[in-house]
């Protein structure tokens, strides 16, 4: 049986599928994805046992759909530079991220399964950073590392623009990684660490004094989430969710930047385009999907959804349904 297969338009690609690698003894690796499937390559270096950096480019002649799992089988902080197009990763269990162009992506997982999707024809280059439980500890204590961390699952920390130290670091790093013999592991270490400095530094939860979120609090922060989820098809509002949970607007507005790192209005509006995705690839209207996220008009609803996504939601609409049919 063949190791990828097409199914309508998409090629999917699966873990057992031969790359072609090369390597060299400085520790930089290349893995290359079979020459029909277009250029398609990665390209890591080992800093330490628990701190990797990658850098990928793909350019599929055909969408491309690459089944990835997890090979590191321990806790991991993943940074991601998306240094040109746009790409999304779809869990087994659902969950889904979105890396684009000029954004800056952190998430954490143990243990992870799904898949990796690209659009033919565009060109997707990113750089990664991988950090172990060991490195993030050896920086910031146990009890942090262990709060990053979280229980294993897949865990979006930011998503935000790239500063300018960020993109001269990742740019430093992408040169050394094209050109394995100009390799100078120092010289990586400092940038990989000045990168996971500055993100580390973002992240940071402010001072304990600062905070007075009891676990009832904090509960309630829980059912505001819940709720938008819920009730995302209707106009939800700030006095709305604080009625609702019990909380005042501060509150919830401080409590939103310490349990999820993120504001009320960007999570809510988060949680109705992977909602809206998901939707359009079963094979909703654009419409029905703009109503069942809480948008009344379909015009502002694709505005959003292409701003947010890098494309428009018609070009999304029943993918999945034809995936499944052509099986």
């Amino acid at each position: 049986m063949a190791a990828f297969q097409r199914i309508s338009q998409p090629y999917r690609l699966a873990m057992t599928q031969a790359r072609v690698t090369r390597r060299e003894t400085s520790g930089w690796e290349r893995h290359q994805l079979p020459e029909e499937l277009g250029e398609c390559y990665s390209e890591r270096f080992a800093l330490d046992n628990d701190l990797m950096v990658v850098r990928s480019r793909y350019h599929p002649t055909h969408d491309l759909i690459e089944e990835t799992i997890n090979p590191h089988g321990r806790p991991m902080l993943v940074i991601t530079f998306g240094l040109q197009g746009h790409s999304g990763y779809k869990g087994c269990n659902g969950d889904a991220l979105c890396f684009r162009a000029g954004y800056t992506t952190v998430t954490t997982f143990q243990s992870s399964h799904g898949e990796r999707c690209y659009d033919a024809g565009a060109t997707v280059s990113q750089l990664r950073l991988l950090v172990g439980e060991n490195t993030l500890r050896k920086y910031v204590g146990t009890e942090r590392s262990d709060g990053l961390l979280g229980s294993g699952n897949i865990r979006q920390l930011a998503f935000r623009k790239s500063s300018g130290a960020s993109n001269a670091h990742a740019g430093a790093l992408t040169r050394y990684l094209s050109d394995p013999q100009s390799a100078a592991p120092l010289d990586m270490h400092i940038h990989a660490l000045s990168l996971l400095a500055e993100q580390l530094h973002l992240l940071s939860p402010p001072a304990p004094e600062a905070l007075q979120f009891s676990p009832r609090d904090v509960e309630k922060l829980e059912r505001a989430r819940d709720l938008m989820i819920e009730k995302m098809d209707q106009p939800l509002t700030i006095p709305y969710l604080c009625a609702a949970v019990g909380l005042n607007e501060f509150k919830l507005k401080e409590g939103f930047h310490y349990r999820f790192n993120t504001t009320p209005h960007r999570m809510l509006h988060e949680l109705r385009m992977r909602k809206a995705y998901a939707l359009l690839e079963s094979g909703c209207q654009v419409a029905q999907a703009a109503y069942q996220v809480g948008y009344r008009y379909p015009n502002n609803f694709s505005a959003a959804f292409s701003a947010f996504f890098g494309k428009a939601p018609k070009s999304v609409f029943g993918k999945r349904r034809r995936e499944t049919s052509s099986v």
